[in-house]
């Protein structure tokens, strides 16, 4: 059920293409979507071990590496918005871009992130990796950071948006802080 509600906002997109319902800057639209809805995904991935361990349901630990991949298939949806339907294709524009505009280095920075932790999401790369598997999705944090700073950077005069996912992952940043420090007083004690 929740994979089937993961794809309704790729699904509402391609109705409004075919429906001419993507507003009069269909580009913009697209890449708005897109974008907040990778950065919804990956927050909510971020938010999978705070509420499991809340709560005490284990089995929601299943829901986080689908969330994970979510969040990167959006952001490619993204990118390839701005690389295909922004661009057309203008490579030399493209990285003209991407070094011009800090906005747009963070972004890419973000899906740079994202790659190998999606490449090494199956269970066989789990079991590959061993302990280095952990170390290495521990890079979703960073990319979160990277990916509200690029939603941040975007905006110029409203910032309450960037700054509520900010406040979110401060949120759980904060509970990861505290479960950390308090593990390791209790190993003292």
């Amino acid at each position: 059920m929740i994979f089937a509600a993961a794809l309704v906002p790729a699904a509402a997109l391609v109705y409004g293409a075919f429906t001419s319902g993507l507003t009069a800057n269909p580009i913009d639209y697209i890449t708005d979507v897109t974008g907040t809805t990778a950065l919804t995904f990956l927050v909510l991935s971020l938010a999978v071990t705070p509420l499991r361990r809340l709560t005490g349901k284990n089995e929601l630990i299943k829901l986080r590496r689908m969330l994970g991949l979510f969040a990167f298939f959006y952001a490619c949806l993204h990118f390839v918005t701005w690389s295909v339907l922004d661009w057309f294709f203008d490579f030399a524009s493209m990285a003209s871009d991407i070094v011009e505009r800090p906005f747009i280095t963070l972004g890419m920075t973000t899906l740079l992130l994202l790659l190998p932790l999606a490449v090494t999401s199956t269970a066989g790369m789990i079991r590959r990796l061993g302990k280095r598997w952990q170390l290495l999705h521990r890079l979703v944090y960073v990319a979160a950071v990277t990916a509200i700073l690029h939603f941040w950077w975007l905006v110029k005069a409203d910032i309450r948006e960037p700054r509520l996912w900010a406040l979110a992952l401060s949120v759980l940043f904060g509970f990861r802080l505290w479960w950390t420090f308090r593990a390791r007083l209790l190993t003292r004690s």
